[in-house]
């Protein structure tokens, strides 16, 4: 029984679907928390080179963000704070509720008083716990990656498939031979590759 739930487990994880800002205020300093749902770095770079555009005169741009479900790829950084009391209690927050492709950047205004090491690390704790309220934690399917070749003519059949069992279009090339990269959940796996493989000439590679 054990090993049937922590294979349950694997098939799923939590992230938030919707942008959200929250505010911390401390002895003069604001601190302003932005959480974002994100999926790569470059969605991480984009977020965070508009806070700094958007907030050019905040003295700080703390961030931590962790993407995928290997536990891995994950990266915190404390902008000029003192080592370890912005990035690490940022991502903390993240880890706390279990989440993954999430980015919370914290804006700080310095207010002319100093916090000194625990007053920092409870202020980008506060204002990333208060942020990650801000938005609703969804359950989201595991998915693995499948790359479909076929003829246009099966176009129609190959879509209406991916879109009956929700899968995820990641990439879509309609010449006269197609090739789609698609997501599909690993729980609707036994369903969904036995209707692919129905289709008429249809070429079904494993990339992940």
């Amino acid at each position: 029984m054990k090993m049937m739930n922590e294979k349950k487990e694997t098939d799923f994880y939590y992230t938030i679907e919707s942008t959200a800002v929250a505010e911390f205020k401390d002895r003069g300093s604001k601190f302003l928390a932005y959480s974002f749902p994100v999926k790569n770095t470059d969605e991480f770079k984009k977020y965070l080179q508009e806070l700094k555009k958007e907030h050019s005169k905040a003295v700080h741009h703390c961030y931590a963000y962790r993407l995928g479900i290997d536990g891995n790829n994950f990266r915190t950084s404390d902008d000029g704070e003192p080592a370890g009391t912005a990035g690490k209690p940022i991502l903390g927050q993240i880890d706390s509720k279990n989440l993954t492709d999430v980015l919370i950047v914290v804006v700080r205004y310095f207010g002319g008083t100093l916090l000194g090491i625990p007053g920092l690390i409870n202020a980008y704790k506060t204002a990333s716990s208060l942020v990650l309220q801000c938005t609703p934690v969804v359950q989201r399917s595991v998915e693995v990656i499948y790359e479909l070749h076929f003829n246009y003519t099966e176009m129609n059949e190959v879509m209406r498939i991916l879109k009956h069992f929700k899968c995820t279009v990641i990439k879509n090339e309609m010449q006269l031979f197609c090739r789609i990269e698609t997501g599909i959940a690993k729980t609707e796996i036994d369903e969904v590759l036995p209707a692919l493989k129905e289709v008429r000439n249809l070429e079904l590679h494993l990339l992940e």
